[in-house]
């Protein structure tokens, strides 16, 4: 379903699917979330598979939003630790950049195609993984995914999950 200027105006909008997108040079992850049954879809795609699903995009029936990490907009994002060289440092800076790019990239394909798209801030990282990451099992609690997940399409969940508005919280058991 294409979106017109007076979706993209108002806050009526309502997306029946979520597509959340960790954008990578490589492989990005990829969730598709039907908000009506709470199905969650993960995927992890190239840049050109992603491209061919925004093209699948345009031919539907129903209002989707697709969300894309945004790390871009935040001020400062050092990947660097104290035992980094200069080469160390530029090749990480590098690979961000490059990341960042293939994020506007999709970006600038669903203003193109006219399907509403959002840029996202990575979301803040309160997890047990390495990094403050979401782990595997964080994951599927969360969500009740049950699948194979990599740190990127967990990620890409995580965006769609929380645009949806559905809980992200953790039950402790005692």
């Amino acid at each position: 379903m294409r979106i017109t200027e007076k979706d993209l105006t108002t806050l009526r909008f309502r997306p029946d699917i979520i597509i959340g997108i960790d954008p990578d040079i490589i492989l990005s992850g990829v969730a598709i979330l039907d908000k009506g049954t709470k199905s969650l879809e993960l995927r992890s795609l190239s840049f050109a598979k992603v491209i061919d699903l925004l093209i699948w995009i345009c031919g539907q029936d129903k209002k989707i939003l697709v969300c894309v990490e945004a790390g871009w907009l935040n001020e400062g994002n050092w990947h660097l630790n104290k035992r980094d060289n200069s080469r160390t440092a530029a090749a990480k800076g590098k690979a961000v950049g490059a990341n960042h790019d293939v994020g506007k990239r999709i970006v600038e394909m669903c203003e193109h195609w006219g399907v509403m798209a959002e840029k996202v801030r990575p979301l803040h990282k309160c997890w047990k993984g390495a990094n403050r990451k979401i782990t595997h099992e964080e994951f599927c609690e969360v969500t009740g995914y049950k699948g194979r997940t990599n740190q990127e399409t967990r990620d890409a969940g995580l965006i769609a999950w929380n645009r949806a508005g559905f809980p992200i919280k953790i039950r402790v058991s005692r």
